[in-house]
């Protein structure tokens, strides 16, 4: 089963903490233990896992992402967002957490992020839970 979380970002670039919306998902699959595949299905956006408990590590990591990859260049794609297609390749469009007891298995300071490049838009995470035998 395939469940999905949709997403509204506000901004041109922004990380979105997921985490807890992957959480409820897992919860209603009632799966206790196993691993939860997550992919963005969007050739702008991405995501990633990182520190959760200072919302200046993701600001640095966009502000930096923006210094390395600036929004104008000259890039060859007519529509104007190379850049975020960049960046969605640098962080990757899937992830994968282990689950035990009905809980996601993140370290202590780690959250679950998606990762605008290219808003604001409506968007989507996919997510696969599957039970470990």
């Amino acid at each position: 089963m395939i469940k999905e979380i949709a997403i509204r970002s506000g901004t041109r670039t922004e990380f979105i903490d997921i985490t807890d919306h992957v959480q409820k998902a897992i919860e209603e699959t009632r799966i206790k233990n196993g691993i939860c595949y997550l992919y963005v299905p969007h050739t702008t956006a991405g995501i990633t896992i990182n520190e959760g408990a200072d919302p200046s590590v993701s600001r640095d990591i966009d502000e930096h992402l923006v210094k390395l990859i600036p929004f104008n260049s000259n890039y060859h794609h007519a529509e104007g967002n190379s850049a975020a297609h960049i960046k969605a390749s640098l962080t990757g469009s899937s992830e994968l957490v282990f689950i035990e007891g009905g809980k996601l298995r993140l370290g202590t300071w780690q959250a679950i992020y998606f990762c605008e490049f290219d808003g604001p838009r409506n968007r989507k995470v996919s997510l696969k839970v599957i039970r470990e035998e």
